[in-house]
This record gives C-alpha cells, sequence and structure tokens, in this order.
C-alpha cells in the first residue's frame, strides 16, 4: 500500500474527479501571483503614466456595508465609512484572485499544472469580467461596467487590459511552478 504525503491525500472528490492538497496550494499560488502582477502593473501604470489605481478602501466599504444588507449605493465614496475599510479591500482582492487561481484548475484540471498554456487563464480571466461589470461596478453606483464614470469606454478597456495582466500573470506562475514544483508521476 502506497503512503499517503500531504500531496496524495486527496481533498475533494466527487464523481471520480480528485483534487489533491498539493493542487490547490498551486491553485491558489497561481492566483496569487497574477493578482500581484496585477498590483505591479497598477503600480507603473500609477507611477509613469499617472493612471490611478483601484481605490481598494472603496472596495472594501462596498463589502463593508454588506452584513448590514447594503449592496448598491449611489455612490460609493458618499456611503458612510467603514472602520478596516482599506484593509477589507485589500484582502478581498487577494481572496478573490486565489479563488480565481483555484478556479482555473478546477475548470482545466490538474494537467494544465504540469503543462499551462496561456490560453485558458485568460479565457477565465475575460469571463469573469462578469464580476466587475455587473456586481462590483453597479454595486459602488458606478453604474453597469461603469456607464456612470466620467469616461465609461476608457474604464472598460482599464479592466479589460487590468484582467488580461492578471490572467498572464497566472499563466506565468504556472509555467514557474511546473518547473519549480513538477507535478508527480
Amino acid at each position: 500500500m502506497e503512503q499517503q504525503t500531504y500531496e496524495t491525500v486527496p481533498l475533494l472528490q466527487e464523481r471520480n474527479a480528485v483534487i489533491e492538497i498539493s493542487t490547490l496550494i498551486k491553485g491558489a499560488l497561481v492566483g496569487a501571483a497574477g493578482t500581484m502582477l496585477l498590483d505591479v502593473w497598477a503600480l507603473f501604470l500609477t507611477s509613469v503614466m499617472n493612471v490611478p489605481a483601484t481605490n481598494w478602501a472603496m472596495v472594501g466599504r462596498w463589502l463593508g456595508h454588506m452584513p448590514h444588507g447594503k449592496f448598491h449605493h449611489a455612490s460609493i465614496s458618499a456611503a458612510e465609512p467603514v472602520k478596516g475599510e482599506l484593509a477589507i479591500g485589500w484582502i478581498a482582492h487577494y481572496v478573490i484572485g486565489i479563488s480565481y487561481g483555484v478556479l482555473l484548475i478546477a475548470l482545466w484540471g490538474a494537467g494544465w499544472l504540469a503543462a499551462p498554456t496561456l490560453l485558458p487563464p485568460l479565457i477565465l480571466s475575460w469571463m469573469l469580467l462578469i464580476a466587475p461589470y455587473f456586481l462590483m461596478m453597479p454595486g459602488m453606483g458606478l453604474g453597469i461596467a461603469g456607464s456612470k464614470t466620467p469616461m465609461p469606454a476608457i474604464t472598460r478597456i482599464k479592466s479589460a487590459v487590468a484582467h488580461s495582466v492578471f490572467g498572464f500573470g497566472m499563466y506565468l506562475a504556472a509555467e514557474a511552478l511546473a518547473h519549480l514544483w513538477p507535478t508527480a508521476g
């Protein structure tokens, strides 16, 4: 009988699909790395091109009002501040990114980690534009897909490019992991 380690113990088993703990960790690392590249991109845009970055405090404020039943605001900046809103926003940013990395592996399978290709994380990151366009922006008072912002087309392009950078970051992380932490078997 083969001895099981933390890497070979099934974490989730449903209809013959097994996600091992090491695969889950790799998915989380892929999502975290994609999020980090996105943040480096935002820092570059802010520093070099004077493009405002996402205000994570406003995202935290939006999320902070949810436990009280408030999901939509006419203007999130005019809403009552929430204690710890900046931390809430940043933590949510990384939790979401990590979740998307795990979702990538759940959709494309652990085999993708052994031989990553660029298209799956890009497709996923583009599909996930649904969240900011139809949930976050309207909930924060910015309209569907930023329609109430001063320059809606720029808002949409900025989001699409950011999601593309995130997808590219997930791909780069998976490539690195394929070499640094190869899949067993």
